[in-house]
């Protein structure tokens, strides 16, 4: 590998569910700087022993960006070690945005988000034909980052669609109330803690539940919220999809 910063959505915590490329270049970096509040330690169970692991969870952009920068400039390989995928929630973008102005090489490499590794734990698809067909990817506003306008939580919660709900265990109570301005009160709701690490925890409960069974089981941050029709129970005979059925013809099977 040559000398630059390779991001790296590690997933949600399985170290099975990293991308074969991933798992490539993260055995063989000279140095791996980690959110190790995210990203548990049995991501990197199979580094080299002479890699340099560095924690950023204290450290700030001030911090992370000159050890980046120094490394690669000393010819070394760097992997920046981000939760889930790099393109939720990952705030990469000013990382990118100083190692270009720096002349620092670098390349993305993408991984499984938790909505996709919690949706397979719960044997779902969240686009069901006649039922639902759109997936949205979300979060809560918050004093650090606010929702812009038109992304309100009850704005989206008006298509009805599947929605996955990020960051939002501090405010489930709020979030709730403003889903069930539109989702009917029996809606079910996948609540998602820590999926893919050892302590994971999945409990399905209607909508009407959530802030409850949230508060219940103390969760309070790694929770991701999957609200959709798709978790109903329904006659999968009506529902049925097109592409395979006998009666369906296309540019494959005339």
């Amino acid at each position: 590998m040559k000398p630059a910063v390779y991001f790296i959505g590690a997933g949600p915590g399985d170290p099975d569910l990293l991308t074969l490329q991933a798992y490539k270049i993260l055995t063989q970096a000279d140095v791996i700087l980690y959110a190790d509040s995210l990203v548990p330690k049995q991501i990197l169970r199979d580094v080299k022993p002479t890699a340099e692991l560095i924690a950023t969870g204290n450290k700030t952009l001030e911090t992370i960006i000159p050890c980046m920068i120094d490394r690669v400039r000393n010819n070394l390989t760097v992997v920046r070690l981000q939760s889930g995928d790099l393109c939720l929630y990952s705030a990469i973008h000013e990382q990118m945005k100083q190692l270009r102005k720096a002349n620092i090489p670098f390349e993305l490499i993408p991984g499984i988000s938790a909505y996709q590794a919690a949706a397979a734990k719960i044997a779902t698809e969240l686009t069901v034909p006649q039922l639902v067909q759109t997936i949205i990817l979300t979060r809560v506003s918050g004093k650090a980052s606010p929702m812009p306008s038109g992304e309100e939580l009850a704005d989206l919660a008006s298509h009805k669609a599947s929605l996955c709900l990020y960051l939002a265990a501090r405010h489930a109570e709020k979030s709730q109330q403003e889903l069930l301005k539109h989702y009917p009160s029996d809606t079910p709701v996948a609540i998602c803690y820590r999926v893919g690490w050892d302590d994971e925890k999945i409990i399905i409960v209607p909508l009407t539940e959530m802030a409850r069974t949230t508060q219940e089981y103390n969760l309070i941050r790694t929770t991701l919220y999957i609200i959709s029709p798709a978790l109903k129970d329904f006659d999968t005979d009506n529902l049925r999809s097109q592409l395979y059925h006998p009666q369906h013809s296309h540019l494959f099977r005339p």
